[in-house]
This record gives C-alpha cells, structure tokens and sequence, in this order.
C-alpha cells in the first residue's frame, strides 16, 4: 500500500495558480458570447410605434387615475342548509341532532365585486346582484377596509349605491356621456375579477343599445375587455378616463370570459343613483295594463301590418290606463311619439316616464288609430 502525502504550501500554490490561469483562459474565450441583441430594437424609433407608445401612455393614465377610485367589495351571509341526514333517524342518531333540531345548520356565504367611489364623502356604486339579500358588506378602498351601510338598490336596472364613512377624502371617478359611445371605440375595465384587486384589462365597444340580454329589456353597452366573476359593479372607462358604464355579466357558456361582456350605460345609472340616495329606491311609472304575445296571423286579422306594438289583454281597474280609456284588445303603438314595437319597448318609456307626466298614446283600435291621454302614476309597491 503506497503512503499518502499531504500538500505542502508549494504544491498548493502550484495548483491554485493553474486553476487561476485555466479560468482566466475561459473567460477570455467566452468575453464575447451574449444572450439577445445588444442593441435597440427597430421598432423603438419607430413612427407608427410612436404613435401606439402615446396610447399606451394614455392607459397607464387611466389605471393611476383610478387605481384608487376602484374598491374591493366582500359581503358576509348568513344561509341555513338542510342537513341530509335529517331525516333518516338512524344516520340523525349516528350523526348526531343539527342545532336547533330542525334538520338544518347555519352556514357562513361570502362574496365578492367590485365598485367605484361616486363622491369624496363616501357613496360607493357597484351592481345589486353583488349586495342582494347579504347581511354584510366590507369596502376596501387601497389599505383602508370600512363596512359599508347599504344605502338602495334596483334589481331592474341591477344598480346598488352604499355609503362608508372614510377617514379621509376620497377620489370619485369623472362620469362620461353613454349617449355619444360608438362602436370601435376604446373601453377599459378596472376590477377584482377571481379576487385579484385592481385588475386593467382593455378592449372595446363592441356593440351599444343591447336590449336583449335580460328579460327587462334594459339598454347595454356590449365589450370584448376582459370581464370575469368579481368584475361586477367595476367601471367601463373610455379613453378620456371618463366612466361610461357598469360592468354587469358576460356572456359565456363555460362560466368564464368568452370575448363578450355588457355594461349598464352610466347615463341610465345617473338617475337611478340620485333615487336611492334620495328615496333608497327608483320610483318607477305605471299605466295599469297586461300585455299578451300576438301571433301574425292575430296580428294579420286585426288589420295590423307588422307585428309590432304591446296588445292590451288587461286593464286594471281604476288605474290610470283604465281611466285614459284604454280598452282590452288595443294595441299601443307610440308613447309619446316614440314606437312601440315590443313589451320591452313599453315597460322602458313608461319606466322611465316623470310620476305625474300625462303622455299621448297611441293605439290600434277597430282598423284605426287612436290617441289617447294618460297621466303616469307611480307604480305600486307589490307591482315592483
């Protein structure tokens, strides 16, 4: 067996000299060898880059306008569920009685959305759908979380107004003008889509004047910025970083985002918010009438050339259609000039018609039109 030596200090220093020189060779060797272009990209001096540069200026603008405008909104319910073994006495037995003995638990439901800030003092906007029925609201507004008291909501018009008490002036957002909105134009959402806080997504208007996405027949703006579950009661901003409607619900098969979401015009939404900070509900006209669906050929026999219009198959007795002298069997054709071509059409011009407004309808009567006057009274509660 050979003996082992130690190093001694001339040999390490003969060993920590040629690893030094082999390094020092490598690195000479490799001295020239990068991952990427070193220089500047063509397109950052580019003319037309310039031009999409300056747009996207613009949309960080926007978020750092509203990045602290946009709120974080968590609800609180308290739900009881039916306990399924209830009612099988061995496995009630085996499991054990539910609290109170009734067959059910009390359970703990939390949610989520979004809102803005609509004034320095503290109203808050976001959807109905968001707040409906829930014991608590929570609003985080940056690192500030406040409960919020819930000032109304409008379950037609899906608008919800809550109020908190901030510690300090807030930032309310800049309302736009839905009427002067066209298609192509920009449209930015800001919200809490899946939780995640303060989420800029960007696309544009795609469609405007929607009706036919609920039974209300209510008017939207229709988007292909990104919208997801959280999303709700979050600004649509345009490119002036104005807020021109609120982000409602998608459209999607699979439950998630699909290039189509809708947004109630923030012109609808003005009114709507100053009755419930007034009235903590929107005071809505009523006529007092039933309508029924016409068939063509209904349609046809009575002498109408499209079906078109709202056919009378009630009138309330007493109510204001009953004494303007609205008879069953008419068909409303124009409120106040403007047509009526389906239910929607009426439920939305009297909707939004003054509470003692007196408005000329026109209706088909016996192969003929005739006008008539009536003046718009409130609509009852239980007719809601």
């Amino acid at each position: 067996m050979k003996k082992l030596k130690y190093i001694t200090p001339v040999m390490f220093i003969l060993v920590f000299f040629f690893v030094g020189m082999y390094q020092l060779s490598c690195s000479k060797e490799n001295k020239g060898v990068l991952f990427g272009n070193s220089g500047d990209s063509p397109l950052k001096n580019d003319e037309a880059t310039a031009k999409a540069s300056d747009i996207q200026g613009t949309f960080r603008k926007i978020f750092y306008q509203y990045k602290d405008s946009v709120v974080y909104i968590t609800t609180e319910q308290i739900v009881k569920v039916r306990n399924p073994f209830y009612d099988d006495p061995v496995l009630r037995n085996f499991f054990g009685e539910s609290r109170g003995g009734n067959g059910s638990t009390v359970q703990k439901k939390s949610g989520l959305g979004t809102g803005f800030i609509i004034s320095e003092d503290g109203y808050i906007c976001t959807n109905h759908h968001v707040i409906n029925g829930v014991d608590k609201v929570f609003v985080k507004v940056n690192d500030a979380s406040y409960e919020a008291k819930i000032i109304g909501s409008d379950a037609r018009t899906d608008i919800g107004l809550l109020k908190i008490e901030p510690r300090e002036k807030l930032k309310p957002v800049y309302f736009g003008d839905s009427e002067k909105v066209e298609v192509g134009d920009w449209a930015v959402a800001i919200g809490n889509p899946f939780g995640l806080d303060r989420t800029f997504t960007v696309g544009v208007i795609s469609a405007k004047g929607r009706r036919d996405v609920d039974f209300m027949g209510g008017s939207h703006l229709q988007t292909d910025a990104s919208i997801n579950p959280g999303n709700s009661g979050g600004p649509l901003i345009n490119i002036y970083g104005e807020v021109i409607g609120i982000n409602r619900m998608i459209y999607s098969k699979s439950g998630g985002y699909m290039g189509i979401g809708f947004a109630i015009p923030i012109n609808t939404a003005k009114g709507v918010l100053a009755q419930l900070q007034k009235h903590k509900r929107v005071k809505r006209g009523y006529i007092g009438v039933s309508i029924i669906p016409l068939s063509d050929n209904d349609a046809k026999q009575i002498g109408l050339e499209n079906n078109e219009g709202a056919f009378i198959g009630e009138v309330i007795k007493g109510s204001p259609a009953d004494r303007g002298g609205i008879r069953v069997g008419d068909v409303i054709v124009k409120l106040d000039g403007k047509n009526v071509r389906t239910i929607k059409d009426l439920l939305g011009i009297v909707g939004d018609a003054q509470i003692g407004q007196t408005i000329t309808v026109t209706v088909w009567r016996n192969h003929k039109l005739t006008k008539l006057f009536i003046k718009i009274q409130e609509r009852p509660e239980q007719r809601q």
